[in-house]
């Protein structure tokens, strides 16, 4: 299979994909739709990280794409809905760099109480400014998380070991670690908390969750964190309060519009504020985690290309497939509706092929039903597999 990979995605993704046979270009920037679209015309297995967006326009231009990885978190740049009506398995990296996010989010708490980015400015310009005022410790402060996920739920756990007693709100039902108090509401939280910290997920409903109403809510000299999306938090109303004095610093690692290539220039309403750290999208961006993040999807791309497994796929049911030895594969994706596996083993046995094995997931709308068979089958088999109403996409791996 020919396989690409955009976004400087870690060397050791290319390596595993090739160990299988596969042939794998690798790009360093992320692609423009069209770009994109061109691109994948013989393109069989796609990965990419967050600033490269799979539209429909681009699905529709790749027939040959089978499974597309998201070297991230966020499969937000991936329209889900029709990646699945094309027949197209989608995985992530949803653990793989939870601990970096976790640690620069604890190392820009720190950096912002003890206001280091200040001093760090002053010494490049020659000022000696040794003076507590402004500067304390983490130690005893209150942290309100919003997003109890991966995250927010490990960085209330290292918080609480360094000393500070940590709120959180999310809109599911968690389970609080460690002393972490729940908020019944993201007003009460912020009313509460002395650092903010947003840790919330990609979906559409967290679009401009935190603007001018809830900058003015929070406690007077403030810290604010945003290490999830760009789109959840206003910009200028951030400015207007870190300039006011209402709010005291931030760090902000996550834009609403981001360049898309390496070098590009940057452009934001924070440029330029004092105790205020931009950081390029780089939360989840160490060595080790963009290590982890590379083998482990590349190995749920090279499991669906070479066994038809889906397990953790993002819009498929789940189906753990193992290796294929001495068999012939099936793996049938079809539209959940009664009778679909009742008329796939009719067919089977028409044909006079024996079924060794055979595995059945649904999820809402899509079937997946992987079959292994010990004998050859025909091609008016197969073609009559692919014809069936039902079908969405038919895989013979052998």
């Amino acid at each position: 299979m020919r396989v690409l990979l955009l976004e400087n995605i870690h060397p050791d993704a290319a390596e595993l994909l090739r160990a299988s046979g596969h042939e794998v270009e690798s790009l360093p920037g992320a692609l423009e739709e069209a770009e994109l679209a061109d691109a994948l015309a013989d393109v069989d297995l796609l990965g990419i990280r967050s600033g490269t967006n799979v539209t429909e326009k681009v699905l529709d231009a790749a027939p040959r794409l089978q499974a597309v990885g998201a070297f991230c978190i966020g499969t937000n740049q991936i329209d889900l809905d029709s990646a699945t009506g094309h027949g197209v398995a989608v995985f992530n990296a949803p653990y793989s760099n939870t601990r970096s996010v976790v640690e620069i989010a604890i190392g820009s708490i720190i950096a912002l109480a003890r206001r280091l980015m200040e001093k760090n400015t002053a010494m490049h310009a020659g000022v000696w400014d040794k003076s507590a005022k402004g500067s304390h410790e983490i130690r005893g402060r209150r942290l309100g998380i919003v997003g109890y996920g991966n995250i927010g739920s490990q960085l209330s756990v290292v918080a609480e070991a360094l000393g500070m007693s940590v709120y959180f709100y999310d809109t599911e039902d968690r389970l609080a670690l460690g002393n972490a108090k729940r908020c019944g509401s993201l007003r009460e939280l912020l009313e509460t908390v002395e650092v903010v910290s947003l840790h919330v997920d990609g979906r559409s409903g967290n679009r401009d969750l935190f603007g001018e109403d809830e900058f003015a809510v929070m406690r007077p000299r403030s810290l604010f964190m945003n290490m999830s999306r760009g789109f959840v938090v206003d910009t200028a109303s951030l400015r207007r309060h870190i300039e006011s004095g209402h709010v005291a610093g931030a760090a902000i690692d996550v834009f609403p519009f981001e360049p898309k290539r390496q070098g590009d220039a940057f452009e934001s309403d924070l440029r330029g504020l004092p105790n205020v750290i931009l950081t390029p999208h780089v939360g989840g961006s160490t060595e080790e985690a963009q290590q982890d993040i590379g083998r482990f999807v590349a190995g749920k791309l090279r499991g669906y290309a070479d066994g038809g497994s889906t397990s953790m796929s993002v819009n498929l049911p789940p189906i753990g497939a193992g290796d294929l030895a001495g068999s012939h594969r099936l793996a049938h994706m079809h539209r959940n509706v009664p009778g679909v596996l009742a008329t796939v083993n009719a067919l089977f046995a028409e044909h006079g092929v024996n079924v060794d094995s055979q595995s059945l997931s649904t999820r809402g709308e899509v079937g997946y039903l992987v079959t292994d068979i010990g004998a050859d089958y025909t091609p008016e088999m197969v073609t009559r597999l692919q014809q069936m109403p039902e079908t969405i996409r038919l895989r013979v791996l052998s």
